[in-house]
């Protein structure tokens, strides 16, 4: 999968990682796509390159959904500050 694909799987994770989140996310759906895309592609790339799992399998999905969840943590504790 391309740079494009892994862009538009980022967008539907930002979304299910927004909806999986527990807690007030006060950012706006923009801010939410954005750090569902940076997941997607940090987890994507980053679990590739430590040979977790291949270009197109169904753990690289999960693999962005975390990463996503985890973005989204980590800005919320951030922004908390």
């Amino acid at each position: 999968m391309g740079i494009i694909g892994t862009i538009f799987i980022g967008l539907i994770v930002g979304l299910l990682a927004r909806f999986l989140k527990p807690g007030d996310d006060s950012m706006g759906w923009i801010m939410t796509i954005l750090l569902g895309i940076g997941g997607s592609l940090a987890a994507t790339y980053g679990g590739q390159a430590l040979g977790i799992y291949q270009a197109g399998q169904g753990a690289g999905f999960i693999g962005a959904l975390v990463g996503a969840i985890v973005l989204l943590v980590v800005y919320g504790l951030i922004k908390r500050n």
